[in-house]
């Protein structure tokens, strides 16, 4: 096959907690592939500043608002896109949060608000588009799960991990509702250069790295090129599945 059919021009995705970092990078990876791409962002101001950086490119994007743990803003958001692009191609639910709490501190309200943003954003998000890729017999939804879902959190907390082992059963069901329409999988990056990575302590940090047979954290391209494989046409027959980006930090 030549690289001309796995060609993502022209598709329309949305890119949830675009505004930075990981989310930031896929949007932009997108964009400079051909994709209409909607940077959306629980901060209003953070999404548009990203878009504009975008736009200085020439690329095609939209800047959007929403708390992905609310069906209300979910499905506006969604509308939005739809009355500008008319379709959905593309859904990569990145949108996460994660307190670095110790166990014994974290209190209820903060365990559900991890589980509301990281796991059930993608379950809102997901619904929201399904219909919409169904009626267009054809659509790419990917989740970005974590390291921490597959073999517990090394340096963070109980629920970030919990909500990211909850997005690899997510996908697996999801996957098999939808097919054969609709591609369901997963990227699961291991700690990666970011805010949340930037937290960590000197020995936190060590400790990874002599855990990581790479020596390296990742960082948001690799992520990025993980997510483009998977929405492109090469991943056609792939659904169901978790593409761990992690330097061999989990080898399941």
């Amino acid at each position: 096959m030549t690289g001309e059919s796995h060609s993502l021009e022209g598709k329309v995705a949305v890119v949830t907690g675009a505004a930075r970092g990981i989310g930031l990078e896929i949007a932009a990876r997108l964009a400079e592939a051909g994709v209409r791409t909607a940077l959306v962002d629980v901060i209003s101001a953070a999404a548009q500043e990203a878009a504009t950086q975008l736009l200085r490119e020439r690329y095609a994007v939209l800047a959007l608002t929403a708390d992905v743990s609310s069906r209300t803003q979910v499905q506006a958001m969604v509308k939005t896109v739809m009355d500008a692009w008319g379709r959905v191609d593309i859904l990569v639910n990145n949108a996460g949060i994660c307190p670095l709490t110790p166990l014994d501190e974290i209190t209820e309200e903060e365990w559900n608000r991890v589980l509301a943003v990281n796991l059930h954003g993608p379950f809102l998000c997901s619904q929201a588009v399904a219909p919409i890729m169904r009626q267009q017999r054809a659509g790419k939804i990917i989740n970005i799960a974590s390291s921490a879902g597959q073999m517990g959190g090394v340096a963070v907390g109980p629920h970030y991990s919990a909500s990211k082992a909850g997005i690899l059963g997510l996908t697996k069901s999801l996957a098999r509702i939808l097919a054969p329409d609709i591609q369901v999988n997963t990227v699961a990056p291991g700690p990666t250069e970011s805010e949340m990575s930037r937290a960590f302590s000197a020995e936190t940090t060590a400790n990874l790295l002599r855990q990581i047979p790479l020596r390296r954290l990742g960082n948001p391209p690799d992520v990025a090129a993980a997510v483009l494989f998977l929405a492109s046409a090469a991943a056609d027959y792939i659904t169901g599945q978790t593409l761990s980006v992690n330097g061999g930090l989990v080898m399941p």
